[in-house]
């Protein structure tokens, strides 16, 4: 008897923090992450990663209390030329080879105006783990998809210094400058769709 009261008082406690918690998967077939940097000193390169993963962990009554936790697959790396895209492969660069991934993991949620969060976390790319700061829109208005999936949304964005992580591969131009910038600005978007809550527990036995 004495388990059972206290198994139930447990779970009563309990109870408050789960409901203001939500689990949201990242969407791999509708998200995505872009960059661009600066080509030849004169204009900017785009490419895109596909296969982004992850979960944002949801605070639904603090957002600065929430999680979120992302991978990229290095390999699917596209700037719309083939031999370019297996040079940025290479270990000139990324060095897919040894370096599959691209993870992040954040640290700090922060308020920063109606709409808007500034997330700090790690980023690891090319075996080095620097922090950076996302500053994100959103999460948007939940919809309800035509299968009963519960959805949103949010975009990043942030800038980062490609040497910082060990990508320092350029050439000396001529004219002055280099190939290649050092700055790239990273885009992020991602569709998110709710998990569906974990079944309760078992009552003990007496």
């Amino acid at each position: 008897m004495k388990t059972t009261l206290k198994s139930a008082i447990a779970l009563l406690v309990a109870l408050p923090s789960l409901a203001m918690a939500s689990t949201w998967e990242i969407d791999s077939a509708h998200s995505g992450a872009d960059f661009s940097v600066k080509h030849m000193m004169v204009t900017n390169v785009k490419g895109s990663f596909g296969n982004v993963k992850g979960s944002v962990n949801l605070d639904d009554k603090d957002v600065t209390k929430s999680t979120v936790e992302a991978t990229i697959d290095a390999t699917t790396i596209n700037t719309n030329n083939a031999k370019r895209d297996e040079h940025l492969k290479a270990p000139d660069f990324f060095d897919t080879a040894k370096f599959p991934t691209i993870n992040f993991k954040s640290t700090k949620v922060e308020n920063a105006g109606e709409g808007k969060l500034k997330v700090t976390g790690n980023l690891t790319m090319h075996g080095v783990t620097k922090p950076v700061v996302l500053d994100v829109t959103g999460p948007a208005k939940e919809a309800k998809d035509p299968w009963g999936n519960i959805r949103t949304g949010v975009t990043a964005t942030t800038k980062l210094n490609r040497k910082d992580f060990g990508l320092a591969y350029n050439q000396a131009l001529e004219t002055g400058g280099v190939a290649v910038g050092e700055e790239v600005t990273v885009n992020l978007d991602l569709a998110l769709t709710k998990k569906a809550d974990a079944a309760a527990p078992a009552p003990a036995k007496k």
